[in-house]
């Protein structure tokens, strides 16, 4: 398949997912988003339809698919308005991971309901005094007799409130050298010690951040995903790179979404001489500037999602990287130039616009920074050294 040109089956999927989300559209989730609640109604009917699990295994209940696939689905879904941000985390991180890394008791367990919406896990790996420094986490598991114990906190994690259980990432320590190696767990949204407290954000959203604390958290040695404690730095990056895939899907679609509104204001606002705002090169070269750079950055995406797919992890690293870059700069200027074309209809409620310009402002700064991509290209392709 061409990382150019989409698959018969590719552009099928793109209307179906697209029919879904005009069906709910931005009016339902942004007053899902001023309540705090979940879209939940959406949701399952996306998990009804398959596309929540497109991307894992078919013998769990899922499509068979890849990121290239879900990637279509956050996309479409953010075109139409109407985006789900907890397919970033559930399918795409947690669900990946345990598909590739999971023992087959955690498969049967967690996958089906992945697929179909039916359950819900959040990602834990953002820490108060760590930010983007994976290095730094403090989170710390230990052995007690069958049991590991969790120790730690955790910050900005999405959704913790409807989510059944949270792949918490941790560290423990190597018996040979001394060192502390990542771990992934997961820690049910009951466990005893396992508390949550709400941020206070000003971004309005459906899906709420969560600080977590982890006090001497008891779980069975099961918990952990896979086998044995060594593949857990292998885990961490097979959800690091979905996520960012999945980013730049989510980034897309909003710009797309902006763009339409825009273009479709520009079409019929008249103000000078009858003729549409739309024909004044002033209006119309922006607006056509925002859509070859969300159509540019998709192409990025399209790539890291196919390199993904195909195994090469170090490949996809790169290039997930890039295309969240891409597409997070994109989304920021298309948004912007949405609500300038509009003028003052552009910041008021009637049009929706006006809630794009935090929320796209959110995709340079999550999952990870735009300065923290440049530090990983200008390292790890170019070559350069590090400074610090």
């Amino acid at each position: 398949m061409s990382t150019v040109l989409e698959t018969e089956e590719h552009k099928a999927l793109r209307a179906a997912v697209a029919a879904l989300g005009r069906r709910f559209g931005r009016d339902y989730s942004t007053g899902l988003a001023r309540k705090g609640e979940h879209p939940r109604e959406l949701w399952e009917e996306a998990g009804k339809l398959g596309y929540l699990g497109v991307n894992l295994p078919e013998e769990y209940g899922g499509g068979g698919g890849g990121m290239a696939e879900l990637s279509i689905v956050l996309e479409e879904l953010g075109a139409a308005g109407s985006p789900l941000l907890m397919m970033v985390v559930s399918p795409a991180i947690c669900g990946t991971v345990i598909a590739r890394f999971g023992t087959e008791e955690q498969k049967r367990a967690w996958l089906p309901g992945l697929s179909d919406g039916s359950l819900t896990m959040s990602f834990g790996i953002t820490e108060p005094d760590a930010g983007s420094n994976s290095h730094r986490i403090t989170t710390t598991a230990r052995r007690d007799g069958e049991e590991w114990v969790l120790s730690g906190r955790k910050v900005f994690i999405s959704g913790v409130d409807i989510s059944d259980a949270t792949l918490i990432v941790g560290r423990t320590e190597d018996a040979r050298s001394g060192s502390l190696k990542p771990c992934l767990f997961i820690v049910p949204r009951d466990a005893p010690g396992f508390s949550r407290t709400q941020i206070d954000m000003e971004l309005q959203a459906a899906e709420k951040q969560f600080e977590l604390v982890l006090d001497d958290v008891r779980l069975p040695a099961d918990a952990l995903v896979g086998e044995e404690a060594d593949t857990g730095l292998l885990q961490l990056f097979a959800g690091l790179n979905p996520e960012r895939i999945m980013g730049a899907a989510f980034a897309i679609g909003m710009g797309r979404y902006a763009v339409e509104r825009a273009v479709d204001y520009a079409k019929t606002r008249t103000v000078w001489k009858g003729a549409p705002i739309g024909a004044h090169q002033a209006i119309a070269h922006p607006l056509a500037q925002a859509h070859i750079e969300l159509e540019l950055s998709r192409l990025m995406m399209q790539k890291a999602a196919r390199l993904y797919d195909d195994g090469d992890d170090i490949g996809a690293g790169e290039a997930a990287n890039m295309a969240k870059y891409a597409a997070a700069e994109a989304c920021v200027r298309a948004v912007d130039q949405a609500v300038h074309t509009l003028g003052g209809n552009g910041l008021t409620r009637e049009y929706g616009l006006a809630s794009l310009i935090t929320a796209a402002r959110v995709s340079r700064i999550a999952p990870v920074s735009r300065e923290m991509i440049l530090n990983y290209v200008s390292h790890q392709t170019l070559g350069l050294p590090k400074s610090y």
